[in-house]
């Protein structure tokens, strides 16, 4: 079973020299709730069910079904992946970039955390062109949300560009990042494929009380508003 990229995905020609005829995602099928432990990451993966009977105040009750985040985007949603625990930090260079590069990932979510969950949607569940994420991870305290909101926006703030490797496939892709918004409790940014036709990741987090929340958005087109709609939504199904 493959696994959901914890960052942005690449797009474009493989390192080999072969060009790609369609964006490079990953195949996701969905058979209901099925929970398996990713070897050599301590990470638990589930696939979402089409239509989840979720219990009230977990994660999977406050992220938008692939209705809502496609309502938001103008796109049907169908292929869902989801995690329980933040993966391991990604491989960047420079190596001070392993927060742009992997902003979902225990580079940002450091242990301590009480409830952690992500999930990704995508609009064909062999080959993509538009995928929605939603982050949620929550604290004990709202100072301990706020330290890790922190990491993640210095850590977006001091990186314009970085090669990440692509976990085990040897496939490494460059990426231009820039921040559009940076406040208290909200940080906009735009991670940009080098050389991938366009291809690029809308990325929101939001910090509410103790809950650091992110929505990123991909696309070869402006996915800011939908990333925007996506994140106030998101967080108004929080409570932080």
């Amino acid at each position: 079973m493959s696994q959901p990229p914890p960052g942005e995905a690449p797009r474009g020609p493989d390192p080999t020299g072969s060009p790609a005829a369609h964006p490079r995602r990953r195949r996701w099928w969905i058979f209901g709730v099925v929970v398996v432990l990713a070897a050599g990451a301590g990470v638990t993966w589930w696939l979402w069910p089409s239509d989840p009977h979720v219990v009230p105040g977990t994660v999977q009750a406050s992220v938008l079904s692939a209705d809502d985040a496609g309502k938001a985007l103008g796109q049907t949603l169908q292929s869902q992946h989801g995690i329980s625990e933040p993966p391991p930090a990604l491989p960047s260079s420079p190596a001070n970039c392993a927060v742009a590069v992997g902003p979902a990932t225990q580079a940002v979510y450091t242990p301590g955390w009480t409830t952690f969950g992500s999930v990704t949607y995508q609009d064909s569940d062999s080959t993509a062109d538009h995928t929605v994420t939603q982050v949620i991870g929550v604290y004990p305290t709202g100072d301990q949300a706020r330290q890790v909101f922190g990491t993640l926006s210095d850590g977006v703030k001091s990186c314009q560009s970085a090669v990440r490797a692509d976990g085990g496939g040897g496939r490494a892709s460059k990426w231009l990042y820039a921040v559009t918004k940076n406040t208290a409790d909200t940080v906009s940014w735009k991670a940009t494929q080098d050389a991938g036709d366009g291809w690029a990741c809308y990325r929101q987090a939001r910090l509410k009380g103790r809950a650091v929340l992110q929505v990123a958005v991909c696309e070869a087109g402006d996915g800011s508003e939908a990333a925007a709609t996506t994140a106030d939504q998101l967080a108004s199904r929080v409570s932080g």
